[in-house]
């Protein structure tokens, strides 16, 4: 795969068409194709990154999102708009070139578009566009389906209030939430969010929340979503805080996790 930045290009139009040129190639377009500037970029992706060479739809979604860092920028942006600081911030193991090269990438597929927001510094955010949006539903069910081979996490993993409000998203049960409402208040070591349940719809959002009621779901989280263990067997463990198991129980009760036999998930 070759690596290349802007600054190795240069761009020159004259009569003849569109020339974008750098070290190691050089591409050009007839000036009388109307949709050359397309055809040059599409040439340039085969140079700087691979692709499938098939026409099929799943091919250019997979090459559209399934670059390395890709499903993760658009995962966050579910969450809300960011600035490239921002989605580093969560994504802290991703380079920082490599997230500023994935926005232009999406933004250029027609997935994510700038925001008229700005972070804290200046920086722009972006934000997914209305066809950015339908993966929303991709997501969370890739989500769900990679939630089984989760197993003890791993030296280098961390939870981010992003990724925890699309976990909650992806596992709500809207069917076990008719007719109720609660608040809760969910801890994740330093990771704070809530969740509003009203009638079997869900909210999700950042930080803490006035009267609802807290939990700390400590590390059998994930085995208690999956039916593994029962509120009982996780308050047992000591690991669990929570001022009522009742709390717990009703919380439970309105999200879980398909078991899916995974051989051996630690290696993973």
């Amino acid at each position: 795969m070759l690596a290349m930045t802007e600054s190795t290009w240069k761009m020159v139009m004259s009569p003849e068409g569109l020339t974008i040129s750098g070290e190691t190639f050089s591409l050009t377009t007839s000036g009388s194709d109307p949709g050359g500037l397309d055809t040059v970029v599409s040439q340039l992706q085969t140079v700087s990154r691979r692709t499938y060479g098939q026409y099929c739809g799943l091919s250019r979604a997979v090459e559209a999102v399934g670059e390395r860092w890709g499903l993760m920028i658009v995962r966050d942006l579910l969450a809300g708009p960011k600035s490239s600081a921002e989605l580093y911030k969560g994504l802290p193991r991703a380079p920082r070139d490599l997230l500023t090269t994935r926005l232009r990438e999406l933004t250029f597929s027609g997935i994510v578009e700038k925001d008229e927001t700005a972070d804290g510094d200046g920086g722009r955010r972006y934000r997914l566009t209305t066809y950015g949006r339908e993966l929303e539903d991709i997501v969370l069910a890739f989500g769900r389906w990679g939630a089984a081979m989760l197993a003890e996490p791993r030296p280098e993993d961390i939870v981010t209030e992003d990724s925890m409000m699309t976990g909650l998203r992806a596992t709500f049960l809207p069917e076990a939430a008719v007719g109720r409402s609660e608040a809760f208040e969910l801890h994740f070591g330093d990771v704070v969010i809530f969740a509003i349940i009203e009638n079997g719809m869900l909210e999700v959002g950042r930080g803490g929340l006035d009267g609802a009621q807290v939990i700390h779901p400590g590390p059998t989280f994930k085995r208690m979503l999956a039916r593994e263990l029962s509120v009982e067997e996780a308050m047992a463990t000591g690991t669990v805080q929570v001022s009522d198991p009742n709390v717990l129980t009703a919380f439970v009760s309105m999200f879980g996790l398909s078991q899916q036999p995974v051989q051996d998930p630690s290696i993973i």
